[in-house]
């Protein structure tokens, strides 16, 4: 098995995560400040350097207003392989 960081997968991850903070209309520094974090945490996430574990993604997910659990499933559903 490969590291999830270079996956199909983690990418579509990546991509879902960044398209719902988009349509929340935050920038990467508004959501970063929710977070307590730096906008460069935002920028590596969204460009694939750094992984997220669940805590962070919970955290996330109530930051940009989307509930973590509908989203992984709705993700689990769109990413079968």
């Amino acid at each position: 098995m490969s590291k999830s960081l270079f996956t199909r997968k983690h990418t579509q991850l990546r991509k879902a995560l960044k398209a719902a903070r988009l349509d929340a209309k935050l920038t990467q520094t508004a959501l970063a400040e929710r977070l307590g974090r730096r906008q460069a945490y935002i920028s590596r996430i969204e460009q694939g350097e750094r992984r997220v574990d669940v805590i962070e993604f919970i955290d996330i997910a109530h930051a940009i207003g989307f509930n973590p659990g509908k989203f992984l499933t709705d993700f689990d559903r769109k990413t079968r392989d």
